[in-house]
């Protein structure tokens, strides 16, 4: 979680501040041509529906006098690497009295936790005020980035739609409905953050070759907008009070980021649930809450019926199961098809994802290394992590690249039955795969 500063300042007097008069409807050349934007576009990534989840501790105070609702959003981001958006808001939920926002986004979910006709404490006592917030928590992959791109330009063009308001970015002059959090720091002041600009621009060139401004986010942003049925249509927020409970402690928390060639999983209309499969050999085990849950020939709620085909084995808390799809439903929820051996043949199983428990991965995504792939090495190249929870691919062969120097951008420590074990990103002509550690010198 970032560090928050000048967040609530509820008692200050607010002054009149100085602005600039730029181009406020005006595109810049950095907005011109997006890689990512182009990816999202060519690949029809479907956005995720906003789920609610609200809770009712969070303070509920007007926005400003005069207004007496949002004018605007404001795009954060949460600076953290390593966590994920259940920890996120559970962080947020017991830390609410220094700061908190309406909603988090991911690559797969749009969960809305703070009732957005009240104002959050985010973006200090000018931007609190006056706008709707809502968080990104950092992803690791390129689909993931631009699927959480994708699902956060949706989620601020339907909140426009909600509020009548209209697209406009503020980055110009000050004056608009489309801010960053660097822009409300410049304009309105009470804050000092920059956010979302590094993590764009880091996370862009490290997945497109190409940093990703706010720019190109607000091109987006006018896209998906513009897309929008009329507004009795919008499936706006749920404000109402939401009895379901955002577990911090699932198993399943970072599970529902899409996979590295999503794009071929999706269609015009986003089906019932969209299918990554994984040929890597993962293997996970059953959580000691498996039996609370059911095994199907199916996902249960797919375009496919369901049958529940029940446990083969009785109180097999621990049992290694092996896996080779992974399904994501509308929801948001994820499911994997499982199997009780290694064989390809074993009959499958599809399971709730808290049904099992998957490998502890901590991701390091700052990294910019070179190393040298050892000549001796036949190890897998993989689009994920071995028996992470993403599944993994295997797309290559390090004797494909032996004695060649690669960048090395992000490493994962990977903990699973007691063992751990250390894997490198690596980089090589604008393509990234991970590898076990002694494929490298």
């Amino acid at each position: 979680m970032k560090t928050w500063k000048a967040t609530l300042l509820l008692g200050m007097a607010a002054t009149t501040m100085g602005l600039v008069a730029l181009n406020t409807n005006g595109t810049s050349a950095q907005a011109a041509d997006s890689v990512v934007n182009n990816y999202i576009n060519s690949s029809n990534l479907q956005h995720a529906p906003i789920t609610s989840s609200i809770w009712n501790g969070f303070p509920k105070n007007a926005y400003r006098n005069g207004v007496g609702k949002p004018e605007g959003v404001v795009v954060h981001e949460t600076a953290n690497p390593n966590s994920t958006i259940y920890n996120e808001i559970a962080y947020m939920k017991n830390n609410y009295q220094n700061a908190f926002v309406h909603s988090f986004v991911d690559a797969s979910k749009i969960i809305n936790i703070a009732n957005t006709n009240y104002l959050a404490w985010g973006s200090g006592y000018y931007g609190n005020q006056r706008f709707v917030q809502f968080e990104q928590v950092e992803v690791h992959s390129k689909a993931a980035f631009a699927s959480e791109i994708n699902n956060a330009a949706y989620y601020t063009a339907a909140i426009l739609k909600q509020y009548n308001l209209k697209p406009n970015d503020a980055a110009y002059d000050g004056k608009g409905t489309v801010w960053s959090h660097e822009a409300v720091s410049k304009y309105l002041g009470g804050t000092d953050h920059a956010d979302p600009k590094a993590y764009y621009a880091s996370a862009g060139r490290t997945y497109f070759g190409q940093a990703y401004t706010f720019a190109m986010f607000y091109q987006l942003v006018k896209q998906r907008y513009n897309e929008l049925v009329p507004s009795t249509e919008i499936p706006a927020v749920d404000n109402s009070s939401s009895s379901s409970v955002v577990s911090s402690s699932s198993s399943s928390a970072t599970t529902t980021a899409p996979d590295t060639d999503s794009s071929t999983a999706t269609t015009t209309v986003k089906p019932a649930v969209t299918y990554h499969k994984g040929n890597g050999n993962d293997w996970a085990t059953l959580s000691n809450t498996y039996r609370k849950y059911r095994a199907y020939n199916h996902v249960k709620g797919s375009q496919y019926t369901a049958k529940n085909l029940g446990w083969n084995y009785g109180s097999y808390v621990g049992r290694k199961v092996y896996l080779d799809n992974r399904g994501v439903k509308k929801s948001g929820s994820t499911w994997y098809r499982i199997r009780y051996s290694k064989s390809k043949h074993a009959k499958r199983y599809w399971v709730y994802s808290k049904a099992l428990q998957f490998a502890k991965v901590s991701y390091t995504t700052d990294l910019d290394q070179t190393n040298t792939v050892k000549s001796t090495s036949k190890a897998p190249l993989r689009n994920h992590v071995l028996s992470s929870s993403y599944l993994s691919k295997n797309t290559g062969s390090v004797t494909d690249l032996a004695g060649q120097n690669v960048t090395v951008n992000a490493k994962a420590v990977k903990v699973q039955a007691g063992k751990t074990t250390v894997w490198y990103r690596i980089k090589d002509n604008n393509k990234t795969y991970w590898v076990y550690q002694s494929a490298l010198q």
